[in-house]
């Protein structure tokens, strides 16, 4: 089992007097790279919730949305300071007697001076609330990885597809690559006794012309590292597991032999072949960006 780094999770739980909704969604990144958003309240859990969250994902740019409603009608209470209400009306009276002003602030006046009211919230029962919040954090997380999974099913299938399609050329590679010399070895005759007419062509001259070309064009051993690159791919991604950093660094090793392959080739078959090669390797390292 394979897992994208495209995802999204969304779960809502709620009970009598509070409701939590979580949402999840990821991209590519590589490394875990992990931003969560949510209300003031909640802040005193976020290393909870990373960590339990952990538990779900090891890489991708994840951003996780909380959000929180209560709807208890005594949440907040309203907060008499009167120390500071005393403060105020010792500076009133003091200004109606240093100007001679009737002192005649009320009470509804009095009230609506800064901090003399105020609002508090009351203290919330934070192991109730993570009950709550663990419950909606992990069936985001669920839902997230399921849809992580499925598409990650999805490029197994593409890219075995692709891998398959790459194996073709290799062999296609390996049945020309030895057609090549011997034709060469044919011009090289034809030229040669074109040029001499009835003289006696130096077998053993032409021989070494022949075995230097050989040598040149040789991709044997590019071709093996090749195909065990393309079968260890095919295999690892039917293994599954956490593969996406493993498959990256095989697909950089592919094109390696693919450059190679191409740098050597003489004839229009082999390096057109080669190019859709790279050109496959290239689609291939582009999908394996977003594995997991």
């Amino acid at each position: 089992m394979i897992k994208s780094m495209t995802g999204f999770g969304r779960c809502e739980m709620q009970e009598a007097e509070r409701k939590i909704t979580v949402e999840m969604k990821s991209v590519n990144h590589r490394y875990l790279d992990m931003n969560v958003k949510m209300p003031k309240k909640l802040n005193f859990f976020e290393a909870a919730i990373r960590n339990e969250l952990k538990n779900y994902i090891q890489r991708g740019k994840v951003d996780v949305f909380i959000t929180y409603e209560d709807f208890t009608e005594t949440n907040v209470c309203v907060k008499y300071n009167k120390e500071l209400a005393a403060e105020y009306m010792a500076h009133l009276k003091q200004m109606a007697e240093d100007f001679s002003l009737d002192n005649d602030v009320r009470v509804s006046c009095l009230s609506r001076y800064p901090e003399v009211l105020t609002m508090e919230e009351q203290t919330i029962d934070e192991a109730q609330l993570w009950q709550l919040l663990e419950k909606a954090i992990k069936g985001a997380a669920e839902n997230f990885v399921q849809t992580r999974i499925k598409e990650g099913e999805n490029l197994r299938d593409d890219l075995i597809s692709k891998l398959d399609g790459m194996l073709e050329h290799v062999d296609f590679i390996t049945e020309r690559s030895p057609q090549i010399i011997a034709e060469y070895r044919q011009k090289l005759e034809d030229k040669v006794r074109d040029l001499l007419e009835d003289t006696k062509v130096d077998e053993n001259r032409l021989l070494m012309e022949v075995t230097i070309f050989a040598d040149r064009v040789c991709v044997d051993e590019e071709l093996v590292r090749l195909r065990s690159h393309i079968e260890t791919t095919k295999e690892t991604l039917l293994a599954g597991g956490s593969i996406g950093r493993k498959l990256d660094f095989i697909a950089q090793e592919m094109n390696r032999e693919a450059n190679t392959i191409l740098s050597k080739s003489n004839d229009l078959e082999i390096s057109g072949r080669a190019i859709e090669l790279k050109t496959e390797i290239e689609k291939v390292r582009e999908q394996i960006q977003n594995i997991e």
